[in-house]
């Protein structure tokens, strides 16, 4: 199955104008001509089903003949990751963790990090990319870069966790996850949390875990992390 993506796509819609760029991919790249049937998400867990009803490079039109709302998983999974020195490490992380399954995602920017500037335009096409690769009706949620003090600062009631590579007691991930309970995990940069910030992570209910008895990248990190959460619950 083929699956598109169109944001505006409502209960209520009947027709679909594909942009220039899907038109040309619908009609030179997959050959889809009138009646040929299309798969659409608007990345809030409704599956379209449209039927084409003109078929040009220039712009393919189709008719919305069904809606169905997609089954969502018990939990959602935050993962609050600081960007990494090189963006292709970063967008890697999107890619796969939007595979394997993630509601939310937030750039950190922590006393460590050696960027500070993300390319939110350009996360966001992996993001959609990655959800249509992987045939998912849930589009994650990119929120903008914050520093660690403001995100530390919002009211969250998920399960909080922090990992980080400080030689201080910790907790395994697998032995303090939870089934089908909400969770936010925090991950650092490449020179991990400073001391600071895991300290006023624990003064706020974050829980310090390991990830293993190896150091991590931390886009690798964030993968385990994505992985073990979806394992748990499967």
């Amino acid at each position: 199955m083929q699956l598109f993506y169109n944001h505006t796509l409502t209960a209520s819609s009947s027709e679909i104008k594909f942009s220039r760029e899907e038109s040309k991919h619908i009609a030179k790249v997959l050959r889809k001509k009138e009646g040929d049937q299309l798969h659409i998400t608007n990345g809030y867990g409704v599956l379209f089903i449209a039927r084409i009803t003109f078929s040009n490079p220039s712009q393919c039109i189709a008719k919305i003949e069904n809606h169905e709302q997609q089954y969502h998983k018990k939990y959602r999974l935050h993962l609050a990751v600081a960007p990494t020195k090189m963006n292709d490490r970063y967008e890697w992380f999107l890619e796969k963790a939007t595979e394997i399954g993630i509601d939310e995602i937030t750039p950190v920017i922590c006393d460590h990090s050696e960027r500070k500037i993300i390319k939110a335009e350009r996360f966001e096409r992996i993001l959609q990319s990655a959800m249509k690769q992987s045939l998912q009706c849930y589009l994650p949620k990119l929120n903008p870069a914050i520093t660690f003090s403001e995100f530390i600062k919002q009211e969250n009631k998920d399960h909080l966790l922090i990992a980080h590579c400080e030689e201080t007691k910790k907790q395994s991930l697998k032995s303090v996850l939870l089934q089908e309970v909400n969770t936010t995990i925090l991950i650092g940069p490449e020179g991990d949390f400073s001391t600071k910030e895991i300290d006023t992570a624990l003064r706020s209910g974050y829980t310090p875990v390991t990830l293993g008895e190896t150091r991590l990248r931390t886009e690798t990190a964030a993968i385990v992390a994505a992985h073990s959460v979806a394992f748990i619950n499967t």
